[in-house]
């Protein structure tokens, strides 16, 4: 028997006897097969994690769909003029966005790093020649202070000189002749930190002064709406991540906005021999993106994100009689649910951190957002099934450490 009609089997038998007996104490290593078998071990000696959180870049992204598997698998068998796929694949993202142009770029850092090259050069080739050393004064980029990220350093990589802001008075008296870029951050409209400046304040300052503003929102699917919104706002550039909401090769992102703007980022982009070059997207990842957005686009996202919550909330209810440990469901600022853990330390001795790197290190291992009082737990990346064997580990684990105290 194969490996994989062996792995598919060990997962089938599991979840054909039902919830109660795959919560039944592990006996005889049963969920090895599921968790400990697979490539990364084979060929490595890598083990692989069972994902309890969102779409993270350092540990995978995402797991794509077999119709964007079969579309990569089927796009490796010919050859393809790179320009041509490029714009034909650019022509049907500004279709879905609702934007004038769009571009396959190599992940959200180089949709950020391309989409600040094209604000500093247009297509003057001189210019993009030059970078990333433009010798010119228009090289500046405003970021708010409540956008800040660690990524947006792509900005700076292209050339860009970062200037951060406290607020609106701030902001519009730093635009001068040597603004090139306004940049915001998505995720700013799900928080709840005070006097974050609002992205619709931001692009409206920057359409009075005629300067582009790039929206970096990357992570900010669901909803499906995010494709278009920031466009419909007045932004001129938007990020998004192929590999996270998506589901297509993690390699992969989005840049979407202005034509001209486009135009610019795709002189500067591979296989361009400019500052792009090195951010290379393969003819079977720019077929997989398109796949996994025409997939994505078709989607029933209720449904969708009800399978999230329904697991979600399984996982809560097996872990609520668990003594000492407190399983609260939730719904996050992104409209899904989650399961929030905490536990009482005079019932279970251990911190947050101390927790994750046993599970870390565990059989399956458990990965999950973890602070110092517990941690919280996503579903989203989860293949059917893969809650029943996370909640079992996590109970073992905490009835476990109980005993221990």
């Amino acid at each position: 028997m194969t490996n994989f009609l062996k792995r598919l089997l060990s997962r089938r038998d599991l979840f054909g006897t039902g919830a109660a007996a795959a919560l039944a104490p592990l006996t005889r290593g049963e969920s090895k097969p599921l968790y400990h078998e697979s490539i990364y071990t084979r060929l490595l000696g890598v083990r692989p994690l069972l994902s309890c959180r969102g779409h993270t870049t350092i540990y995978g992204g995402s797991l794509m769909p077999p119709e964007v598997l079969r579309a990569m698998e089927e796009a490796n068998d010919q050859f393809v003029d790179m320009y041509e796929l490029n714009a034909a694949a650019g022509r049907r993202i500004a279709e879905v966005m609702k934007t004038e142009a769009a571009l396959v770029t190599a992940g959200s850092f180089s949709a950020m790093l391309l989409g600040a090259a094209a604000c500093l050069t247009g297509t003057d080739p001189e210019k993009i020649a030059a970078l990333p050393h433009p010798a010119w004064d228009r090289k500046e980029c405003l970021i708010p202070k409540g956008h800040r990220v660690v990524y947006d350093r792509a900005y700076r990589a292209a050339g860009m000189t970062i200037i951060e802001v406290e607020n609106r008075d701030q902001l519009t008296n730093a635009i001068s002749g040597k603004t090139a870029m306004l940049a915001g951050l998505g995720s700013t409209e799900r928080s709840r930190r005070p006097g974050i400046m609002p992205l619709v304040e931001l692009i409206s300052i920057g359409r009075k002064a005629g300067i582009p503003v790039l929206i970096d929102a990357a992570s900010e699917l669901p909803p499906v709406s995010s494709l278009t919104h920031y466009t419909a706002m007045g932004a001129d550039l938007t990020v998004i991540s192929g590999g996270k909401g998506l589901l297509g090769p993690q390699s992969t992102g989005i840049l979407a906005g202005r034509k001209d703007l486009i135009e610019a980022a795709a002189l500067n982009h591979s296989p361009n021999a400019n500052i792009g070059r090195g951010m290379k997207v393969g003819k079977e990842e720019i077929v997989g993106l398109i796949a996994a957005l025409n997939r994505y686009v078709d989607l029933d996202h209720e449904t969708v994100m009800e399978t999230w919550n329904r697991k979600a909330r399984f996982m809560t209810d097996q872990l609520k009689d668990v003594p000492g440990v407190k399983a609260e469901y939730r719904i996050n600022g992104s409209g899904f649910g989650e399961m929030r853990l905490t536990w009482d330390r005079n019932i279970i001795p251990l911190t947050g951190k101390e927790a994750f790197r046993k599970l870390m290190s565990g059989e399956p291992r458990i990965l999950y957002y973890e602070d110092d009082e517990g941690g919280t737990f996503q579903t989203r990346c989860m293949k059917d099934g893969d809650e029943i064997l996370a909640s079992r580990r996590l109970r073992q684990f905490f009835l476990e450490e109980a005993r221990k105290a």
